[in-house]
């Protein structure tokens, strides 16, 4: 946590970007549609200001989203760093050392953020970042077009599971719609983000449920995929975007936990959660955070070691919220 981050309301932090005029944008590591639609769709905003942006992710860009980013190939020297999406620096991934301490400005909705940037503008009652893009743009009364409305809608879609989850609000649809005025290809950006899978995701989907778990009582669903299974299935990177979410459609699961292995002993967990429990709380006991129905930490060690610490963990917080035994069975 930065002790002196600033945090800035709606007003403060338009009149903030006003005055910068050449902005570098950083997205998180392992890019889904909503940091990309946010920063893509800052970036375009930004522009029709007569400011000069880029963005930049240390992962490769999925080709889906091709149809909002574009890259003008800006060469300048930035004099604000911005950060979207962003709950923690770590989640920058590799570049994340180069920036620390030189974020100038987060823009955020996950109430588990660090404050480590030098100034904050964080509405956690936001279902999306692009939420407060949005916001933002319209602040600054920027025009919005299609190109625009198409990155913000893939963020707040994205976010919401397309509407679905519990973080949606009445100004969740009431932004969407306004999209919709303009002409966004909703049906068209659906279909590539929820509707569409390669085969080889397809192969990972079979070898996952293979190998799926249930945990106290069947409250708790596990999902491994191990860099065997990658390289057994040549699914990897953005094409196992989603393999979390499968346990959402398991009945009378509340827990959903899956883990993806990203180095020798190096594993990302993602946890999808159900009233009572609080994923943001189970991961944060884990050294990550998110939200309330969805967050994520990363852990080190074996498998089996790993395993049995999320456990731990979910277990104990099903018991608190008296929705199952902490004696796995």
């Amino acid at each position: 946590m930065n002790n002196a981050c600033e945090l800035l309301d709606l007003a403060a932090v338009c009149a903030y970007l006003k005055k910068q005029d050449n902005l570098l944008v950083l997205t998180h590591a392992s890019p889904d549609g909503d940091t990309l639609g946010s920063a893509y769709a800052l970036k375009l905003g930004l522009q029709k200001l007569g400011k000069r942006v880029q963005v930049i992710c240390c992962d490769e860009i999925p080709h889906k989203y091709d149809y909002f980013m574009f890259d003008d190939g800006c060469d300048f020297v930035p004099e604000a760093v911005v950060a979207v999406d962003v709950a923690d620096i770590k989640l920058l991934g590799d570049i994340y050392a180069q920036f620390e301490g030189k974020i100038d400005l987060n823009i955020d909705h996950h109430i588990s953020n660090t404050m480590y940037a030098k100034r904050l503008y964080l509405d956690p009652t936001a279902a999306a970042c692009a939420e407060c893009i949005f916001e933002i743009l319209t602040e600054l009364r920027v025009e919005l077009d299609k190109d625009i409305a198409n990155a913000l809608y893939t963020g707040i879609s994205t976010d919401t599971g397309c509407f679905k989850y519990s973080n949606v609000t009445v100004r969740t649809h009431e932004i969407a719609a306004k999209l919709y005025k303009i002409g966004i290809d909703a049906a068209k950006i659906n279909q590539a983000m929820f509707d569409t899978k390669s085969k080889n995701r397809l192969y990972m989907e079979k070898m996952v449920l293979d190998q799926a778990e249930f945990h106290f009582n069947d409250r708790c669903m596990l999902l491994t995929v191990t860099t065997e299974m990658q390289e057994k299935s040549g699914c990897t990177g953005s094409e196992l975007e989603g393999v979390a979410v499968i346990s959402r459609s398991v009945e009378g699961v509340l827990a959903g936990v899956s883990i993806k292995q990203v180095g020798p002993h190096k594993f990302k967990v993602s946890l999808r959660t159900y009233e009572p429990l609080d994923a943001s709380e189970i991961c944060k006991k884990l050294g990550g955070g998110g939200h309330r129905a969805a967050a994520g930490c990363t852990l080190e060690g074996s498998l089996s070691e790993v395993k049995t610490e999320l456990l731990s963990v979910v277990g104990q917080a099903l018991e608190e919220c008296d929705a199952g035994s902490y004696t796995d069975k």
